[in-house]
């Protein structure tokens, strides 16, 4: 793995604005911000994690509001995993997954009901793989604006779209919509791997909390983001859906939350 000071953290961040940080292997722009709508710490933190020349971890997790200690758990599971991948003994992908059974031990040994959210996309030369417990978005978008690949939010509101009980426009409204089955700090906990994605010139991921989801939908993401410069796109992302949150729109339930979200797109 390179040296450790190459790697980037967020925990209880209050940025006014999106960093872009330029690698050899792509651009990468994080951003990191509390709620508008409170004054207490900022539950979420990031992380991107060099591997090699070749490869990089990028990390969102989001402390559950309305538990205690969010902000501890979150940190708790981006520290865990950092120190998995930092002793790496047989493959990257099985680093990742030591790293959030440490988290959610370390978690459930606290006893305090604290828990949260994780979304890693492991990048390796033009492939993509993806690990989710929870609702935090991992997005994968093209030039064209068109989503190639999307994580399933681990919430009952998420199974029902999936089946075609909801759509999208009545999952942003339903009152439950923030609701999920699945987290990193409980019993059951259990973690979604996707498949081996290859990327194409100009795709962009998108890892965030649910703020962004909660305030804006797929499509409106992707078109932000598909043409131009990535730190452009993401920063008129941001300002829209803080808009959002601060002045909901009449054809969603716009929900204030701490919005944080690491986005990457590969060096052609």
């Amino acid at each position: 793995m390179d040296d450790k000071s190459n790697i980037i953290t967020r925990f209880n961040a209050m940025d006014s604005a999106p960093v872009e940080i330029s690698t050899s292997h792509g651009e990468i722009v994080c951003y990191s911000n509390r709620s508008p709508k409170k004054d207490t710490p900022n539950e979420d933190a990031l992380a991107v994690i060099p591997v090699d020349e070749k490869s990089t971890i990028l990390v969102v997790a989001d402390g559950l509001g309305g538990m205690p200690a969010g902000e501890q758990a979150s940190q708790l599971m981006v520290e865990c995993l950092i120190a998995s991948v930092s002793n790496i003994k047989s493959s990257v992908r099985e680093a990742i997954l030591n790293g959030i059974d440490e988290a959610n031990k370390t978690i459930l040994d606290m006893k305090t009901g604290a828990g949260t959210t994780v979304s890693i996309a492991e990048v390796s030369g033009n492939t993509l793989r993806t690990y989710h417990a929870g609702d935090s978005l991992i997005l994968l978008t093209s030039d064209y604006g068109d989503v190639k690949y999307q994580t399933l939010s681990h919430s009952p509101i998420g199974y029902a779209q999936i089946c075609g009980a909801l759509d999208q426009e009545q999952a942003m409204r339903h009152p439950e919509r923030n609701l999920i089955s699945n987290y990193v700090g409980c019993n059951d906990m259990h973690i979604n791997i996707g498949p081996i994605i290859e990327l194409a010139p100009h795709d962009t991921i998108i890892l965030s909390s649910d703020a962004l989801s909660d305030n804006l939908y797929e499509q409106e993401i992707c078109e932000f983001i598909r043409k131009g410069a990535l730190l452009h796109g993401i920063k008129e992302l941001i300002v829209q859906c803080n808009l959002n949150m601060n002045e909901p729109l009449s054809d969603r339930r716009c929900h204030p939350d701490d919005f944080t979200l690491v986005s990457f797109r590969q060096n052609t």
